[in-house]
């Protein structure tokens, strides 16, 4: 598989990485299997899918547990991203960000993964009652001893959280020059799919002027784009799209067009080519930086996504694409 780049470290990773969450957390988490989930990992490996995306929250803590199954066995092939700042209760989640805390977070990370070097740390949310120099200064204290190889952070991304007139990711942006003050930022997370094109308007220039690598999250709209969810089929309440305005009945029959739209691209590539490797492409596409980070738990999705990487798409096709419609959400 092609190698993207990570930041200033240069740590290279395969193009398509893979996000571990649903193997334990927020999506149809009646139909999760360890042993499943297991060779998805190593099938993703295999593959040259080297970068695993997790964090200490998902579980909370049995993602990085599952993982330090395969890392026992396959340190040397595995990139590992993992996040610490955010802790999960009964029925609600809050973000900590004191030194100490993140400190013993990261031990208590490295335990569970059974590694000795995180490859890449990220600080899933900023805590607003600590400045978010203090937390990214302990976050760096880890990669001088030796613990971390190169530090992240993920978007805030809240449309609540916005002014009028501002940008999705403006807060994000002024995060990131804080930050970079104090030890330089290797990479961002956020989300960006065809439907969710929003971080180019702000995030992805930021990343290509200073050589930080941008890690798409949810590059196929939460399944979505995958074109093999029906409307109308209703999700399990513990699945995070049985809240989420793009995901009621009504909404996912409007939104149809654009999974349809990624369909025609694909068939002009081959028979065998899905809407969901059209997406990757596109996300892909966005720049040398750019590694889209699709979450699964099935080997199969996994081999599928990993095949995107081979696919390029034409300046018509990537035309046609910025043709679709916005999607369309229950507030619109």
């Amino acid at each position: 598989m092609e190698r993207r780049t990570i930041g200033a470290a240069a740590l290279t990773v395969g193009a398509v990485g893979l996000g571990c969450m649903p193997m334990s957390w927020a999506y149809n988490t009646s139909r999760q299997r360890g042993g499943d989930s297991l060779r998805a990992v190593h099938r993703a490996l295999d593959l040259g899918s080297t970068l695993l995306d997790t964090a200490d929250m998902y579980g909370p803590f049995t993602n990085e547990l599952l993982l330090g199954r395969v890392l026992k066995e396959r340190r040397g092939d595995a990139f590992v991203s993992t996040k610490v700042g955010l802790l999960v209760g009964d029925q609600h989640i809050v973000a900590n960000g004191r030194p100490g805390y993140v400190r013993r977070a990261c031990d208590a990370s490295l335990r569970r993964l059974q590694t000795d070097v995180i490859d890449l740390y990220q600080l899933h949310r900023a805590d607003p009652e600590i400045p978010v120099e203090e937390t990214w200064g302990a976050m760096a204290e880890l990669v001088r001893a030796g613990k971390v190889r190169a530090l992240g952070l993920c978007a805030v991304g809240a449309r609540s959280a916005r002014r009028p007139g501002a940008r999705l990711h403006d807060t994000t942006v002024r995060q990131l020059e804080r930050v970079q003050q104090v030890f330089p930022v290797s990479a961002v997370e956020a989300e960006l799919s065809v439907w969710s094109p929003q971080a180019r308007e702000a995030l992805l220039p930021w990343c290509a002027a200073r050589g930080v690598g941008f890690l798409a999250a949810m590059p196929l709209g939460n399944g979505f784009l995958t074109g093999t969810l029906t409307p109308g089929e209703g999700f399990e309440a513990d699945d995070l799209r049985a809240r989420h305005p793009r995901f009621t009945a009504e909404m996912m029959a409007a939104n149809q067009p654009i999974v349809a739209g990624l369909r025609r691209v694909a068939r002009r590539h081959g028979e065998d080519v899905t809407p969901a490797q059209v997406a990757l492409a596109w996300v892909l596409a966005q720049g040398g930086q750019v590694i889209p980070v699709p979450g699964t738990k099935q080997e199969r999705w996994v081999t599928e996504n990993a095949g995107a990487a081979d696919l390029r798409l034409t300046e018509a096709d990537l035309a046609e694409i910025a043709e679709l419609p916005a999607a369309q959400e229950s507030w619109n």
